[in-house]
């Protein structure tokens, strides 16, 4: 009886060691944890006062490059316009409600043709115009028909705000700068970068 009063005694002490080591491990960790936790809130902000400056797309998105304003308060802040390695010009944006109540979203801004119609609403009506060559750009296709833009959006709430895109065939390389045409809303000249 002896042996299995010592074998208990054992494991409980081992149990007990055990137990304590987590304690003191945990707290170790639970320590450390909260000077890791101020890390990150302090390492935002440095990145943003450093003099490295900010990213090309950080830039755009503060600055926007053209602000174009539509009907019942659609406000549409074009942030870049980049021009890609395969030929094509994406054009980013954010389209904000500025009025005072819902907006319902205008079917025209989908444009008039057929195929892009019956994908529903999106922003497949937008134009690049190149006066200098003399040709408009439109909102691209894939191989269903579907614009490659902004798709499936029907109304805005009041003060929101929608990143969208569009993206078009590419003018010559010695194009810079295009006008941007949106049904209902007004037009702007905007730079091509890339």
């Amino acid at each position: 009886m002896s042996m299995r009063f010592t074998a208990r005694a054992r494991r409980g002490m081992v149990a007990l060691a055990l137990a304590a080591g987590l304690a003191v491990g945990a707290a170790g960790c639970g320590g450390s944890g909260g000077g890791d936790a101020k890390k990150p809130d302090n390492s935002p902000s440095t990145s943003r006062t450093s003099g490295s400056g900010p990213s090309a797309q950080e830039g755009q998105s503060d600055r926007p490059l053209a602000e174009v304003r539509g009907s019942d308060g659609l406000d549409l802040q074009i942030t870049s316009a980049q021009r890609d390695s395969g030929g094509f010009v994406t054009v980013n944006g954010m389209l904000k409600n500025d009025g005072a109540q819902i907006v319902v979203i205008p079917s025209a801004l989908s444009g008039n043709e057929t195929e892009i119609i019956k994908n529903g609403k999106s922003l497949g009506g937008a134009t690049l115009v190149d006066s200098q060559g003399k040709k408009r750009y439109y909102v691209l296709r894939d191989t269903e028909g579907r614009p490659l833009t902004t798709t499936g959006f029907s109304t805005l709430q009041t003060g929101a705000t929608l990143a969208v895109f569009m993206q078009f065939p590419a003018p010559p390389a010695n194009t810079s700068e295009v006008e941007f045409q949106l049904p209902t809303f007004t037009s702007a000249t905007i730079k091509i970068s890339g």
